[in-house]
């Protein structure tokens, strides 16, 4: 899942990357009639940024959309949205929403350089009221956007998975413990509240101006690969991101939705296409080294960000191909797309280095800092048993 405020950039080519049912370059309806469409109003929480933004645009701009309502803490550029500034967390949110038919709330933070306990508040406080918020504004449909990670990365893994697989997370990587309440939330929310739906979305590894563990690993000299791991990549765009979550507004389908890229690339796929080898190193090093620089606040990933990048967690996306939707990228193009974001950056295990930081490091600095912490660890183990 990506940052609140990933900074996320227009698409390459716009004019032909357009989901199934929509055409390129729709206008958002004149003044003076909007009262002629039929379709629903729609909120967008956290509208001035990210993914936020280009939903926001892109339901302004659909003829089946009646009115966009934009919700965040600063304006955002969508001229056409009614734009209302506060913090998520704020119980007048509820006013703001009274009117609506359709929430969409994409206000969250999982940036990788916050910190925790107020990312959990923020995230959780933040899903709360606006669940709370919108029952009571009469909203009848509330969606959510989680993640894949939420099924939790492990080698016994189907590929693909299906929606319906046990979310088998746990709460050690980035974010992931947030999205797991999030996910119960949305569980216990049309319970609470009788007449409310709640859709929750969940991408696979989110590409397109995001900044996560995940999309870092393809910013470091070399692919960290543990031995014996079996990791199977799938990826989404954020345009099909966006293109899924308006297929849940409009209601085309309901329930728990897995989004992302037809199929998945083998690591050695993966190398192959991005020309960046791999260090391969037994799990117990990589995790150990992993855990220690995060420990002691060299890196901002911890050890449970690795996880995913050792072990599948591909997911199917039948419901959404089922009602008819299909990805405008394939695997192949996301990759792509983010090896072209990421050109220039250096990363060390979830690190982003400085210039003269990554021209002294290299892929050699990469391995000593990997087995330098590796090294740490495995002398306090052994000064511990000789106490």
């Amino acid at each position: 899942m990506s940052s609140p405020d990933p900074q996320v950039r227009g698409a390459r080519n716009p004019s032909t990357r357009t989901s199934p049912d929509h055409s390129p370059g729709a206008a958002a309806p004149r003044a003076g009639e909007s009262s002629a469409v039929r379709g629903p109003v729609v909120a967008v929480t956290g509208a001035a940024s990210g993914v936020g933004a280009l939903l926001t645009e892109r339901l302004a701009a659909s003829e089946e959309i009646k009115q966009v309502v934009a919700i965040d803490e600063r304006r955002g550029e969508c001229a056409a949205a009614q734009w209302h500034i506060l913090d998520v967390r704020d119980p007048a949110i509820a006013d703001k929403l009274r009117g609506a038919d359709v929430v969409v709330h994409l206000a969250l933070d999982l940036d990788l350089e916050t910190d925790a306990a107020a990312r959990t508040a923020y995230n959780v406080r933040g899903t709360q009221t606006v669940l709370t918020a919108a029952a009571a504004a009469g909203v009848h449909r509330v969606v959510l956007c989680t993640s894949s990670m939420v099924y939790g990365a492990l080698p016994d893994n189907e590929l693909p998975l299906s929606e319906d697989a046990e979310l088998r997370a746990t709460a050690e990587a980035t974010g992931v413990g947030d999205l797991l309440e999030i996910e119960r939330l949305a569980r216990r929310a049309p319970r609470a509240h009788p007449g409310l739906n709640v859709t929750v979305v969940r991408p696979a590894v989110l590409v397109g101006g995001t900044d996560t563990a995940l999309t870092r690993y393809f910013e470091s000299p070399r692919l960290l690969v543990a031995a014996g791991s079996r990791p199977a990549w799938q990826f989404c765009h954020v345009e099909d991101l966006c293109s899924a979550l308006e297929y849940a507004v409009l209601e085309k389908v309901d329930g728990e939705l897995a989004v992302g890229c037809d199929g998945w690339l083998e690591q050695e796929e993966v190398e192959e296409l991005s020309g960046i080898r791999r260090m391969e190193l037994p799990s117990a090093v990589a995790l150990g080294a992993a855990a220690r620089l995060h420990r002691i606040g060299l890196t901002p990933s911890p050890a449970g960000d690795l996880a995913y990048t050792m072990y599948p967690w591909v997911v199917s996306g039948s419901r959404l191909h089922d009602a008819g939707w299909r990805p405008g990228w394939t695997n192949e193009e996301v990759l792509a797309e983010l090896l072209e974001e990421v050109a220039g950056r250096h990363t060390v295990v979830g690190r982003r280095l400085g210039r003269k930081d990554a021209t002294a490091a290299g892929a050699a600095g990469a391995t000593v800092a990997l087995l330098g912490a590796a090294a740490v660890v495995r002398r306090a183990r052994k000064a511990r048993r000789r106490i």
